[in-house]
């Protein structure tokens, strides 16, 4: 081999080394994957086949002979007792029969279970009791996210019929398509960035600090393996599978033992098209040696077990025109370029229109109007470009550019520091952003006003009826009529439904006010804390973000709001329209009122999560990190460094027995 081709080589694997870096550091580290599964596999693959010819060039210690991505610094570190191994990769009938020719069954048969898209963990629990929670990080060390694990209804905090000891169990964390639509339903409405796919919401959510955050968004967990399985006289998977389900612990429904290759390929052919029924994503099928005393003699890569081998399917995708780039303005202003398609089938539904996120991704695609681009649904859920057939180009098509102006007002578009999206500045008369406030402020989790959708937000608007939000409470049936067309009883059941909202809770107007990371779930926090919207307007930012559950992003949101001078005569007019602007939250001032706590180890009687629901339920509050204004810190057992830090700020320390003292005497603080 000559020198130039060598160097040729060479080079191709060094970039595809920085490639892969880059996008397993997005997708493992920062839960923002900026290519599908499909392109990243490809690339993998591109380099095993590199490294498999030219070892001489190969990096032994590169992240693909390694597992995951490395833990978080947010996180206390894990270390597994026995390694967290990922799972090699199979994509055809071919390579699937060199896995079974290459491994000494035994005379043993095969499970097969549906590949969960989420994120791998570990659960401890000891006689029973579920005492720690790692993710699997590099295989070797994890990030501990046992708090937040807790807060998951599906994961036991004790196992039915406890053995005794020590057990180990793992799994996938996963967001179901339901909760996956309705969080970037909550994203999209509070400003916040969208997630690309279930799998990173669910390893987003997670790995949240706050795990106040993780329990509102839902998560699910199906656990598929247990640690040491033979010491509980258990000698195959089919049979583990069962004993975790005895003890309480979720299992997936969708597995089967199969006796013979044959039965493996059945399995996988009828879930190639069936798993888009389940309401949870799967990507392909995970093959499992049955025989547990066979895996030993098999053994394992550095990174995977060679008794096992995960089926990934080939991602749905169809060929179509890109027609057109519309730009959606959205309430906080983001502008969002749509594709519009020629229709095309793809996963059982009609698709006419598809997401291009951004600006960036325009360009790195090289998406031009007129191109034939590949289309696929991420993650099975949302259409999205993949990429663009450059042999189809006749010269004809047009590069895209994001506008400099937004394209419903006229205004300078501008990009955030750290934002990849641009928006529109102009939120008091740009009549996108206007439409998209008022239809928010009358939906469900707002003022709850029915009929007022996106169609007729937008004919308020642009007809010139609405100006701010509290002008469609002016409006006279005879206006109602005109502007919609509609019967003269429609438009008296619009007056009562206005009138009518007028006395909803203090927590539906905040929602409804449409303040950047406000959901209902914040508003209720802020309104049980503040008790009125007078209060709410006079707190300073470091009073709001005080309040448990805020923090200072949405502190300084809320306060940049209501320092706002329009936004000031915005309350006026609802005051003067009559909403109700307090609520009693007397009943809520218990005798742990305006008292914070923070916990840190282990407590004995009873979970965290549970101890902090008892100071709530009395009116305290519960904090997560340790400041000037924490009153107490409940010291439970493997104390971290919270309670160096509480003695140096003086602050009484309570040891368990003393907190349940507080708790249960009547003569509280």
């Amino acid at each position: 081999m000559d020198s130039q081709t060598t160097n040729i080589f060479a080079a191709r694997m060094n970039e595809l080394y920085a490639l892969i870096e880059r996008h397993a550091g997005l997708y493992y580290e920062q839960d923002s994957p900026e290519i599908p599964d499909s392109e990243y596999d490809a690339l993998v693959r591109e380099l095993a086949e590199l490294e498999r010819e030219h070892p001489e060039f190969s990096r032994r210690d590169f992240l693909t002979h390694r597992v995951g991505g490395k833990p978080s610094e947010l996180f206390a570190k894990v270390r597994h007792e026995v390694p967290m191994l990922s799972l090699d990769n199979v994509f055809d009938a071919e390579e699937l029969v060199n896995f079974f020719t290459r491994i000494d069954t035994g005379g043993s048969g095969f499970v097969c279970e549906m590949k969960i898209d989420g994120l791998a963990v570990s659960l401890v629990y000891e006689d029973g009791v579920f005492v720690r929670g790692a993710t699997r990080g590099d295989g070797q060390v994890g990030e501990d996210v046992t708090e937040n694990l807790r807060v998951i209804e599906a994961v036991p905090k004790k196992l039915k019929n406890p053995p005794a000891g020590r057990v180990e169990v793992r799994g996938e964390v996963l967001m179901s398509r339901e909760r996956f639509e309705a969080v970037n339903r909550q994203c999209e409405e509070q400003g916040l960035k969208t997630f690309a796919n279930p799998r990173n919401a669910a390893s987003g959510t997670l790995r949240q600090k706050d795990s106040s955050i993780t329990a509102q968004r839902g998560l699910d967990i199906f656990l598929y393996y247990l640690v040491d399985a033979e010491r509980f006289g258990i000698r195959d998977q089919y049979n583990a599978l069962l004993w975790l389900k005895s003890h309480g612990l979720p299992v997936q429904e969708v597995w089967k033992y199969c006796a013979n290759m044959k039965e493996v390929q059945n399995f996988i052919d009828h879930w190639r098209d069936e798993r888009h029924t389940l309401n949870y994503t799967t990507d392909g099928v995970v093959i499992k040696l049955d025989a547990l005393t066979q895996w030993g003699k098999i053994g394992a890569t550095s990174h995977a077990p060679r008794w096992a081998v995960a089926y990934k399917y080939p991602p749905e995708e169809a060929r179509t025109k890109l027609l057109d780039v519309k730009i959606s303005v959205g309430r906080t202003g983001i502008l969002t370029p749509v594709a519009v398609l020629e229709p095309v089938r793809l996963a059982g539904t009609q698709v006419q229109r598809a997401t291009l996120h951004n600006a960036d991704d325009i360009a790195r695609k090289d998406i031009r109007i007129g191109d034939f681009v590949m289309v696929r649904k991420a993650a099975e859920i949302i259409p999205e470009i993949v990429s663009v057939d450059l042999s189809a180009r006749t010269g004809q098509e047009v590069p895209y550019t994001m506008p400099e102006k937004c394209p419903a007002c006229g205004s300078e578009v501008v990009r955030l520091p750290g934002e990849a999206a641009l928006r529109c500045p102009n939120r008091a008369s740009c009549p996108a952003q206007l439409a998209e406030g008022l239809r928010y402020f009358a939906s469900r989790e707002g003022m709850d006003i029915k009929g007022i959708g996106r169609v007729l937000a937008e004919k308020l608007i642009s007809s010139g009826m609405a100006h701010r939000l509290s002008d469609i409470y002016a409006l006279t049936p005879e206006d109602w009529m005109k502007l919609d067309k509609i019967a003269e009883k429609s438009a008296e059941n619009m007056i009562a439904q206005l009138e009518e909202s007028k006395s909803r809770p203090l927590v539906n107007l905040i929602t409804a006010l449409g303040i950047q990371y406000v959901g209902k779930n914040t508003a209720g926090l802020l309104v049980n804390h503040f008790g009125s919207l007078d209060a709410m307007m006079n707190a300073s930012q470091e009073d709001i973000a005080a309040v448990d559950g805020i923090g200072e992003v949405i502190a300084d949101s809320v306060h940049e709001f209501f320092s706002n001078d329009e936004n000031k005569k915005l309350i006026e007019d609802f005051r003067t329209l009559g909403f109700r602007m307090s609520e009693d939250i007397s009943e809520n001032r218990g005798p742990l009122w305006g008292k914070s706590f923070v916990f840190t180890g282990g407590l004995a009687s009873m979970t965290r999560t549970e101890a902090g629901k008892r100071v709530k339920a009395l009116g305290g509050r519960v904090m997560t990190s340790v400041s000037s204004k924490t009153d107490y810190v409940v010291l439970g057992e493997k104390a971290g460094a919270k309670l160096k830090k509480a003695e140096e700020l003086g602050i009484r320390i309570l040891s368990e027995h003393e907190f349940l003292e507080m708790l249960n005497s009547n003569d509280l603080p």
